[in-house]
């Protein structure tokens, strides 16, 4: 038996569809989705499967121009992901085509990743008029020598197979990476925190959900196969933590609720979750909090 395995870093602007692919082609949510911008912060691996090849998707922050330490981090871990990985896939969004933002992530592959191979994925493509797609794929071919260009809708499923099997025709022969069952590279309490954040970031609003983080502090499993999870939830600001509490605590409550329904599902096993907000003005300045979320921490950055 021929087994072939690699990794393809999915690169693109934020926003462009990448952490709804990943959960796509692995079958299951391992990153967290939601309408904001810049919401996936570390290198996310995903596990797929496809007959006998293992693809491991490594779903990368989306790049931007950053201004703080933590924006750089993450760029600095999108790029990471694209030079250690086998084959890079862009997404573009069908909506927005050939931004200066695109243009920008065509021009760094030219330097960082030459002669590897990088096909372009335009997404959301049932938002947008047939000519209007091939004008922008004649564009962004002219622009740089995709191996291979794909029309996705990874939220609905189209071309989402092709993509997969042709990646999985491209990785070099050889073992398989992880276990065949497994989905994901990330600790379990990693992915609980996650899907905490993500509850968080879809009922917040403007800036909050960029100036918090959440991690699991203590995790027991019990002797009657439930698991115990205590989190906390940092903010930047005396504000931010009424607000994430909300009136009589209802807003914490409710996340809490989504939460622990969601990582018990993912867990298949009962979940008691407990929530704490916390204020830490400087944790997007803290070294240990990037440790956390998987992001490089530079001294002077």
């Amino acid at each position: 038996m021929n087994t072939r395995a690699g990794f393809v870093a999915l690169i693109g602007e934020p926003n462009a569809g990448k952490s709804t692919l990943l959960n796509r082609m692995v079958g299951a949510k391992v990153s967290i989705v939601t309408h904001k911008v810049q919401t996936t912060r570390a290198r996310i691996r995903g596990i797929a499967m496809a007959g006998e090849t293992q693809i491991v998707f490594v779903d990368t922050p989306g790049l931007f121009r950053p201004r703080r330490r933590l924006d750089r981090a993450m760029v600095a871990a999108a790029w990471g992901g694209a030079a250690d990985a086998d084959i890079v896939a862009l997404l573009v969004e069908a909506q927005r085509g050939l931004t200066d933002g695109v243009q920008a992530i065509i021009d760094a592959l030219k330097e960082r990743a030459p002669g590897r191979p990088v096909a372009l994925a335009i997404n959301k493509i049932d938002r947008v008029k047939a000519e209007t797609l091939l004008a922008l794929s004649q564009d962004l071919n002219a622009a740089y020598p995709f191996a291979k260009t794909f029309m996705i809708s990874a939220e609905k499923g189209y071309g989402c197979d092709d993509l997969r099997d042709w990646l999985a025709a491209e990785l070099p022969e050889g073992p398989w990476l992880y276990p065949e069952d497994q989905i994901a590279d990330l600790p379990l309490r990693m992915i609980a925190a996650e899907i905490t954040r993500e509850k968080l970031t879809l009922r917040l609003h403007e800036e909050i959900p960029y100036q918090l983080t959440v991690e699991t502090e203590r995790w027991e499993d019990r002797p009657d196969g439930s698991a115990r999870i205590d989190q906390i939830v940092y903010v930047a600001r005396d504000g931010h933590k009424g607000i994430v509490l909300g009136k009589g605590g209802e807003t914490l409550k409710a996340v809490g609720t989504q939460a622990r329904a969601e990582i018990a599902a993912f867990l298949d096993r009962p979940v008691h979750l407990f929530l704490t907000v916390k204020v830490r003005p400087d944790w997007l300045e803290e070294k240990e909090r990037f440790t956390e979320m998987g992001l490089e921490w530079k001294d002077g950055a």
